[in-house]
C-alpha cells in the first residue's frame, strides 16, 4: 500500500510571486523556474516536507506505511518548470480531453460561479475570475466567456505540453481522458506502471466515484452552454493524441523497479552506434544513488535499465557470471540465455542474468570485485585487504599491504582497486600506507601508490588518490582521480597521463582502442576537499566518458543530471546487446529454473 499526501503548491508561489497587485503580474499563475532562487527552491522543498511532517504527527499516521506527493491543481500546468526545479524526481501525468466537452464545461462553471479563484481581480471587469489565470488575462477583459475559456484551455494545454517536452521522457506520459472513463481498469493500470505504484481495482474504483461526482455537479448547473473549439485548440487535442502513441508506454521495458526514480541523463550524438558497434552493453555502478545501471543500444538509441541496490560499487564480469559488491553483500549473477527470449518485449533481449548467491560480508566497503579462476577477489578497504569468499565466513583475508599489522576495521590505508594479469591479482591502489585507522586522509592529495602484489613492492607513488587499476594491451593503466586523469605506466615506472577528463575519474573498462571511465562530481566533504581537481569544483561533470587511448580525445559521453552525482564502476558485458538483470521476486526469477545435466 502506498498512502498519497495531496499539496497545494500555492504558498510556494506566493512567496515566489512577492507582494503587489495581480496587475503586476501578466504571466498571472505562470511561474517559471528562471524565476526562482536557490533559497526558495530550498525553501519550498522544506515547506512540503514541514507539511507531511505534520500529517505525520495526526492519530492514526502508520511510519511504515511508504508515502507519495500529489499535486493536482490545474493551475500546476503552469508550473511544470517550477516542479520540475523543486522536485526533480518528480513525474507528470496529462490528461487530454476533447476539446469541445472541455470548453463547455469550464463555461458552464464560469457562469454558475462554482470554482472561483480570484473574487475581485483588479482591472478585470468580467464575471468572477474561474480556473487558473493565464498569461495575457488583461487581453481578454470584455471579452465573451467563450472567448475566455478557449485562451484559458489553450495556454493551459500548450504551456503543459511544451515544459513536458523539455523533460526526460520517462519523468511524463499523456493520457486520455475518454480511455479513463471507457477504458479505466486499463487506463489505470498504465499510470500505475508509469509511476511505479502497485495497481489495484481500488485505484479504478477511486477514479470512477471522482468522475462521477464531477459529472453530477456539472449536470445540476442550469445553465451549460456548448461552445466550439477553434483550430488552435483542435490542433492542440491532436499533439496529445499523437502524444499518448508516442509514449504508450512512455516508460521504457528497462524501466526502474517500483520506488526507484528514473535518470535524467544527456549522451552525445555517436554513443549508441558505439554500443551497437561494440555489440556489448555497460554495466554502471553509482553508491550515492543506489543504482545499478546497465546502458544498452536499442533503435538507434541509449536504453537506460536500473536496478536498485544497497550502495553498489564494484562490478566484475566474465561470460556468463556477474558479481556486483554492495554496502555489505557480494551478489552473484548467472546468465540465462534461454530465458531471454521469453522476456518483455519478446525478441528483445539476449541474455537474462538471474540473481544466484548473495553472500554477506558485513560492512567492509567492498570496493573493487573481480574473478580469479573459480573465486571471486574483493577489495575489502574497510579491513585493509584483498579476501575471497567461502561458506562459512563473512570473507576470507588472503593478502593484506606489508605495513598492514593485523586484518581489523579502521580503513588505514584505503586500499580500493585491484587489477588482474595473467587470470591472478597482481596490481592494486591504496591512497596511503598508513597503518593506523583513517590515517591515510592526511595526505590523500597526493599520497597515492600503485602497488605490484607479485614484487612486494611500489610500482609508482605519489599519486592523487588513485583508482581502478587495469591490465590492457600488455599495458599498466590507472585513473589518477584527483586530477581526473587516465594515465598508463610508463616503460620507467611513472604516470603517462593519456585524458585529462572533467570528473573525479573511478571506473575504467577497455574495448578496442577505447576506454570506459567513470567520472564523479566531488563534494564539499572531508574525504574531497583540496584536492587539484577541487579548483576545477564548479566544472565537474558526472557520468561516463569514452576516450580513445590511441589519440587521447574524447569519442563520447553520457552525462547523468540532478539524481547522479558519483560513479564507482564501470564494466562492460561484450556480446551482450540486450541484457536484463532479473530482480530476486521478477516472473523470470521465479519461474526460471536451471538443473544439472
Amino acid at each position: 500500500m502506498v498512502r498519497a499526501f495531496n499539496v497545494d503548491f500555492a504558498d510556494i508561489a506566493g512567496s515566489v510571486e512577492g507582494e503587489g497587485s495581480d496587475e503586476q503580474f501578466p504571466a498571472g499563475d505562470a511561474i517559471d523556474a528562471s524565476s526562482l532562487t536557490e533559497a526558495e527552491v530550498q525553501t519550498a522543498r522544506k515547506w512540503t516536507i514541514a507539511s507531511i511532517t505534520e500529517a505525520a504527527d495526526q492519530p492514526g499516521f502508520d511510519p511504515l506505511v511508504p508515502f507519495r506527493i500529489l499535486a493536482g491543481m490545474p493551475r500546476d500546468a503552469l508550473r511544470i518548470s517550477m516542479l520540475d526545479a523543486i522536485f526533480p524526481e518528480s513525474r507528470f501525468v496529462f490528461v487530454n480531453r476533447d476539446p469541445g466537452q472541455a470548453l463547455s464545461r469550464m463555461a458552464a462553471i464560469w457562469q454558475a460561479g462554482t470554482m472561483v479563484t480570484r473574487e475581485n481581480l483588479p482591472g478585470w471587469n468580467g464575471l468572477p475570475w474561474s480556473f487558473p489565470l493565464v498569461p495575457g488575462w488583461h487581453e481578454l477583459d470584455g471579452a465573451p466567456v467563450a472567448e475566455v475559456v478557449t485562451r484559458q484551455w489553450q495556454q493551459l494545454s500548450t504551456t503543459a505540453l511544451d515544459d513536458l517536452e523539455k523533460l526526460s521522457p520517462d519523468r511524463w506520459c499523456v493520457s486520455d481522458f475518454s480511455q479513463l472513463t471507457g477504458n479505466r481498469d486499463n487506463e489505470t493500470q498504465r499510470i500505475c506502471r508509469f509511476l511505479d505504484l502497485g495497481w489495484h481495482a481500488g485505484i479504478s474504483n477511486a477514479v470512477a466515484q471522482s468522475l462521477a461526482s464531477s459529472e453530477q455537479e456539472f449536470t445540476a448547473l442550469e445553465n451549460k452552454p456548448g461552445v466550439e473549439p477553434d483550430e488552435a485548440a483542435i490542433a492542440t487535442s491532436a499533439r496529445a493524441q499523437e502524444l499518448i502513441a508516442d509514449n504508450t508506454p512512455r516508460r521504457n521495458p528497462g524501466a526502474p523497479e517500483a520506488g526507484l526514480e528514473p535518470l535524467r541523463s544527456v549522451y552525445t550524438q555517436g554513443v549508441p552506434e558505439i554500443f551497437n558497434r561494440m555489440e556489448s552493453s555497460l554495466l554502471i555502478s553509482t553508491y550515492q544513488s543506489g543504482r545499478l545501471i546497465c546502458t544498452r543500444y536499442e533503435d538507434g538509441h541509449l536504453n537506460t535499465h536500473l536496478r536498485g541496490v544497497d550502495r553498489p560499487m564494484g562490478i566484475a564480469v566474465r561470460d556468463d557470471w556477474l558479481a556486483v559488491g554492495t554496502r555489505s553483500e557480494v551478489h552473484e549473477y548467472r546468465d540465462m540465455p534461454e530465458v531471454a527470449p521469453k522476456l518483455e518485449p519478446e525478441g528483445t533481449h539476449d541474455a537474462c542474468y538471474l540473481p544466484r548467491k548473495r553472500h554477506f560480508t558485513g560492512d567492509i566497503a567492498i570496493h573493487d570485485v573481480d574473478f580469479a579462476g573459480d573465486e571471486i577477489w574483493l577489495v575489502a578497504t574497510g579491513l585493509s585487504c584483498l579476501a575471497t569468499l567461502d561458506s562459512k565466513h563473512n570473507l576470507v583475508p588472503r593478502w593484506a599491504p606489508p605495513f598492514i599489522t593485523e586484518i581489523a576495521p579502521g580503513d588505514r590505508c584505503h586500499l580500493n582497486g585491484l587489477a588482474l594479469r595473467d587470470g591472478a591479482p597482481r596490481y592494486v591502489t591504496m591512497l596511503g600506507t598508513s597503518n593506523e585507522p583513517g590515517g591515510w586522509r592526511k595526505d590523500k592529495a597526493h599520497g597515492g601508490l600503485l602497488y605490484d602484489i607479485q614484487k612486494g613492492e611500489p610500482v609508482t607513488e605519489n599519486i592523487s588518490m588513485p583508482h581502478s587499476p587495469r591490465w590492457y594491451r600488455n599495458e599498466l593503466w590507472v585513473l589518477e582521480s584527483g586530477n581526473g586523469g587516465l594515465c598508463k605506466v610508463n616503460r620507467h615506472g611513472y604516470l603517462d597521463t593519456v585524458a585529462e577528463l572533467p570528473g573525479f575519474t573511478r571506473g575504467l573498462a577497455f574495448a578496442g582502442n577505447l576506454a570506459f571511465v567513470g567520472l564523479s562530481q566531488i563534494r564539499e566533504t572531508a574525504t574531497f576537499n583540496n584536492l587539484p581537481i577541487s579548483e576545477k569544483a564548479t566544472e565537474l561533470q558526472c557520468g561516463v566518458w569514452i576516450v580513445d587511448i590511441d589519440t587521447g580525445q574524447t569519442a563520447g559521453f553520457i552525462r547523468f543530471e540532478e539524481q547522479v552525482q558519483e560513479i564507482f564502476d564501470v564494466a562492460l558485458m561484450p556480446g551482450k546487446r540486450y541484457p536484463e538483470i532479473a530482480e530476486p521476486t521478477s516472473t523470470a526469477a521465479l519461474n526460471s529454473f536451471q538443473l544439472p545435466d
